[in-house]
């Protein structure tokens, strides 16, 4: 009461800080009043008088309302012009109004704003991407997709092109060459995925001058809910195939798999009739060992059909509930899944296998589910001194490869098991041309050209009966997140973002602004309405949308997956009612079909997010009509996508209305919210065919949607953890290789890398004491026997005493002394060839790059196997962050010591050179551009999937698929610089947190 009573007085933030800018907007009217009186080219040559202020040490927040007043300005000149935008002619009719300027002043200020559909937020970004493309270091406007880049660059790139500034558009299928000339403009129009690839793209080039990208200055995203949360959930990958895939495995216990999942579905169909029986005798005891029926049912299989329909019955979820706590009051949980083959939590999204279950799989093998305990095992053996040295090694190499197939083994049934009873074939993906295409859960769009991880799409290939394409492993990659946080100042623009602010703060640093419309909203939104059943809920969306058609009045009908969308359009087509479908196979067919939605006795089933950054436009007589009338199929589990579709109806002040129908048989009333509404049902004595309409049910749902969100932003959070740890390592390898790139000599690099190198293996040989014979000599021998193709014979190795210091500052010059010496017998035969002097520099900076390259792409395959199988740690009371962190330390320490190791073995090596004419960079072979998908790394959603890929990454290496590590005697590591980050991830210099 007492915050309602000081927000009547002061105001709410978003009100307080829309009423800081007012001054602002005076004062950018003011000078654009005063442009009205120059002529078109005293207007243009403002451009160059901002440039040359900039230059002359004034900042951007100098110029800002007078840059501000020249854009206003220039859109008002434009009125009326005409142009061709996507091919179709369009008519300038945008003049910025005030609430637009503040828009804009808060996107200049690295803030999101919150605007509502149709306010006009593609002129809103215009002010400010002008204003910091002065400074000619570029600026990146971000779509969220190919055809929306295209359309806003040729709209109001139109008024950065009369004031003078030169604007580009990145479209999927441009090569390099191209892609540099736009990223060389002032301003950049593209997506968030090719900006992203492009980035990766650049890190794996082989010369500087095939790198296209030239810095990261400032970025707007449109639609930034979608990009940064909805499309952050999985990282961007390039990846290309590893050599020893376990592909064709799936297609072996595909078969068992099938079957169990057969007899399984009988089973729990079997419960439910049983406990059908016992709930009509009227018995109470009957009714509780129902109760148990009905829960094995649940956990068997969620949505079996006789569960769903028994569940409408009043008092059963009650009974359900009872029953489930009781089991874990008892610590009885697993006695209901005693009767299964697995057991399901539709939640965690996990399935795990049960006694009889891998029974059934493995009768005449009770130990092809155990796995052994390598780490023992191998001390066991190293122990037993009854073997030889060739019997260890053998006895060791029968562990792993008993490891690697049980974990395979069981890694590619669960995932198997999660294809047949998690994901719906046109709900979670599509069959098309022989391949399983993933179905976007937020847009409802097909994902061509991605895939699940960790095996789970090869185990719906198996599942469908299509080719099982080969296993991948990464040669790039990075998350959104990441990438994002690269930018010197980034904001963002929606239509829905208040809702997840907490996020966009924690993840991103930035605060969100929602700004009032510039009129205000008279669309009529109505309670939810809620069924006991899916198909009496169909019934009613098919009749409400007959109802508008007949007086005229345009709907759209948003839906959550495909199979809904078909099912509401063979209804209608049934009842003879003309309807359009979006079937997202393109973006400009997607916003021709949503820009049509506001025509007379328009019908358009589409997605809840189809279409975004597309208005829709009310046509003649629709007014009249009500106006748009928006219909949701159901609630999505977050409460903005919702937002979004209802802000398609009620754009500047038209009339317009909106209403979701539910079902108790919906995924997020299943899951979430239960019991509650159960319980109000069961008050009213809820019949089939009557309906719940009340703000208190809305408001229960909204409560279970706010939970689903945080749980989410959770999850998300977890992963971007992870991911840290390898950026903090990313960052370091690139920037090695653009020093590498970029450097026109490369001795220096050299030599700083032999005196890690040696200074490593002389810590490691020489470090056991102050005297010779403490030292192990014959190792360091060996080594440099191996690194530098030198026998070390040195006099002062042969001395008496020799002193560590001195014998340590000969060997480095020794060494130094000997690479001097290859490459002067090198430039020497180039120049008796007549081959220019540049020759041994590419030679230099290939052996380098090709060096670090391989080795990075094994330690993201190694990284890949930690990460995974990681999980599994919580179980022995560790923190699996903090091990992750250890372990990826090591693995980078290790990484850094091999790429120093074999750049300088193969620049030692007695090479003849070769000229090659200089040519443009060919793109890696069979490599695919992926933004994968994601799993949390903690407790049962991953548990199984490391030792799967551990065993994968190791049986890669021994055939072949990896360079074969040169062992040394004792592991060697370079030193990371004291002030150079800290590869573990935690954001501290080394020399304060992992260097201490």
């Amino acid at each position: 009461m007492l915050g309602k009573l000081i927000t009547r007085f002061i105001g709410t933030k978003n009100e307080r800080e829309v009423k800081r800018l007012q001054p602002d907007v005076e004062e950018i009217n003011r000078h654009e009043e005063s442009y009205q009186a120059l002529s078109d080219e005293e207007l243009k040559a403002k451009t160059d008088e901002f440039r040359r202020r900039l230059a002359d040490g004034e900042t951007v927040e100098d110029i800002k309302y007078e840059a501000f007043g020249v854009v206003k300005n220039a859109c008002r000149r434009l009125m009326g012009e005409s142009w061709a935008v996507c091919d179709i002619k369009t008519e300038w009719n945008m003049i910025p109004y005030d609430v637009q300027l503040v828009g804009g002043l808060f996107l200049h200020e690295g803030k999101i704003t919150e605007m509502a559909t149709g306010e006009g937020k593609t002129l809103v970004a215009t002010m400010p991407v002008y204003l910091n493309a002065l400074s000619g270091n570029g600026v990146h406007l971000v779509t969220v997709n190919d055809y929306l880049a295209r359309r806003d660059r040729e709209w109001v790139g139109r008024i950065y092109e009369y004031l003078g500034l030169t604007v580009g558009c990145i479209q999927h299928d441009m090569d390099p060459p191209m892609r540099k000339g736009i990223y060389d403009c002032d301003i950049t129009y593209g997506t968030n995925n090719e900006f992203g690839f492009d980035y990766l793209r650049d890190n794996m080039a082989t010369r500087a001058e095939y790198r296209v990208q030239r810095g990261f200055h400032y970025a707007i995203v449109d639609e930034v809910d979608s990009v940064l949360i909805d499309e952050a959930r999985t990282p961007l990958i390039i990846s290309g195939p590893v050599a020893d895939s376990s592909h064709q495995q799936f297609a072996k216990v595909q078969g068992p798999v099938k079957t169990l999942v057969r007899r399984q579905t009988e089973i729990v169909t079997e419960f439910a009739r049983e406990a059908e029986k016992l709930l009509a005798s009227g018995d109470e005891d009957d009714a509780y060992a129902a109760g148990i029926k009905l829960s094995q049912v649940k956990r068997g299989s969620p949505k079996n059909k006789r569960l769903m329909k028994v569940q409408q019955e009043t008092g059963v979820k009650r009974l359900m509930a009872r029953v489930e706590a009781d089991f874990m009051r008892d610590k009885r949980l697993n006695d209901l899944d005693e009767d299964l083959f697995y057991a399901m939590d539709e939640k965690a999204n996990n399935v795990d296998l049960t006694e009889r279950g891998r029974q059934f799989l493995s009768p005449n093998d009770p130990e092809h589910f155990t796995i052994p305990n390598i780490a023992e095992e191998m001390t066991a053996i190293d122990a037993d001194e009854s073997l030889s040295s060739t019997e260890k090694t053998a006895a060791k190499e029968e562990t792993q490869k008993v490891f690697i197939e049980r974990n395979e083994g069981i890694h590619n049934i669960r995932q198997l098991l999660k294809a047949y009873s998690l994901f719906e074939k046109d709900v979670d993906y599509v069959v098309q041309d022989g391949k399983v295409m993933i179905v976007d859960e937020f847009t409802g769009r097909l994902m061509p050209g991605r895939r699940f991880s960790d095996g789970l799409h090869q185990a719906l290939e198996a599942k469908e009966g299509v080719t099982i394409e080969r296993e991948t492993q990464t040669f790039a990659t990075i998350t959104l997140q990441n990438f994002f946080r690269m930018y010197d100042k980034l904001s963002g623009m929606t239509g829905t973002a208040e809702t997840e602010a907490t996020e966009f703060y924690e993840i991103y640093k930035l605060d969100v602004v929602v700004i009032p419309t510039n009129v205000p909203v008279v669309r009529a939104d109505h309670h939810d309405v809620i069924y006991k059943t899916r198909r009496e809920k169909m019934n009613a969306i098919v009749e409400d949308v007959a109802d508008c058609y007949k007086k005229g009045q345009p709907v759209l009908v948003g839906t959550v997956s495909v199979e809904s969308s078909e099912m509401i359009s063979r209804i209608l087509k049934r009842m003879k009612v003309p309807h359009s479908v979006l079937n997202a196979k393109n973006h400009q067919g997607e916003a021709e079909i949503v820009r049509r939605a506001g025509e007379e006795r328009s019908v358009t089933i589409a997605t809840n997010m189809a279409g975004r950054g597309t208005d829709i436009k009310l046509g003649p007589g629709t007014i009249e009509a009500g106006g748009l009338h928006i219909i949701g199929t159901e609630r999505h589990e977050s409460r903005r996508i919702d937002r979004q579709l209802r802000g398609r109806s009620g754009r500047q002040g038209d009339p317009g209305s909106s209403r979701f129908y539910l079902s108790l048989e919906d995924d997020l009333m299943r899951l979430f919210a239960p019991e509650r509404i159960a319980g109000v049902m069961d008050k009213i004595g809820l019949q089939e065919g009557e309906v719940i309409e009340h703000p208190l049910i809305s408001k229960a749902i909204e409560r279970a949607q706010k939970k689903v969100e945080a749980h989410n932003f959770e999850i998300r959070k977890h992963l971007l953890k992870y991911d840290d740890v390898m950026n903090q390592q990313r960052e370091v390898i690139y920037s090695r290789r653009s020093l590498i790139l970029e450097a026109g000599d490369l001795s220096e690099e050299i030599d700083e890398t032999i005196s890690d190198l040696l200074n490593e293996e002389l810590d490691s040989h020489l470090g056991l004491g102050e005297y010779a014979e403490d030292w192990d000599l014959p190792a360091l021998r060996q080594n440099m026997s191996e690194i530098f193709l030198d026998s070390l014979e040195l006099p002062i190795l042969g001395e008496d005493k020799p002193d560590k210091e001195e014998v340590r500052e000969a060997i480095i010059d020794h060494v130094r002394t000997l690479y001097r010496t290859r490459r002067h017998e090198r430039l020497a035969m180039l120049e008796e060839r007549n081959i220019p002097e540049m020759a041994l520099l590419d030679f230099e900076r290939g052996a380098l790059l090709s060096k670090l390259d391989d080795i990075w792409k094994d330690h993201l395959y190694e990284l890949d196997g930690v990460k995974s199988g990681i999980g599994l740690r919580a179980y022995g009371q560790k923190d699996p962050l903090l091990e992750y962190k250890s372990e990826a330390f090591s693995l980078f320490q290790e990484m850094i010591s091999r790429i120093d190791r074999e750049s300088i073995q193969m620049l030692m090596m007695p090479l003849t050179l070769r000229q090659e004419p200089r040519r443009r960079q060919a793109p890696p072979l069979r490599l695919r551009e992926s933004h994968d998908s994601m799993s949390a790394m903690s407790g049962a959603a991953t548990q199984g999937g490391g030792g799967r890929r551990q065993a994968a990454g190791a049986r890669g290496r021994s055939a072949g698929a990896q360079p074969q590590r040169a062992t040394p005697a004792q592991r060697t590591t370079r030193k990371v610089g004291r002030n150079e980050p800290c590869p573990c991830g935690s954001g501290k210099k080394f020399k304060a947190c992992c260097g201490k």
